[in-house]
C-alpha cells in the first residue's frame, strides 16, 4: 500500500482555507483523516482528499441545477 499523505497546510493551499477551516472540515468527518506520532498530527490520505473534493463538486452541480446556486 502507497499512499501519499497530506498535511493541513497543504490542504489549507489547495482548497485556500485557513487550516482551522480544515480541521474542521476533518472533526466534522467531512474530510477523513489520521493522527498520526507522539504530537498527534493530522494528516488526510490523498485519495481521500481526492474523494472530497469531487464530492463537492458533485453537490455543488446538483445545487446550481436545481437553481439554488445563488446566495
Amino acid at each position: 500500500m502507497s499512499t501519499t499523505f497530506l498535511t493541513i497546510a497543504d490542504v489549507a493551499e489547495r482548497l485556500q482555507l485557513s487550516a482551522q477551516g480544515v480541521r474542521s472540515l476533518i472533526l466534522s468527518g467531512d474530510l477523513p483523516a489520521i493522527q498520526v506520532g507522539a504530537r498527534h498530527l493530522w494528516r488526510v490520505p490523498e485519495d481521500a482528499f481526492d474523494a472530497y473534493v469531487e464530492r463537492q463538486l458533485a453537490s455543488t452541480r446538483e445545487m446550481v441545477a436545481a437553481g439554488r446556486g445563488e446566495g
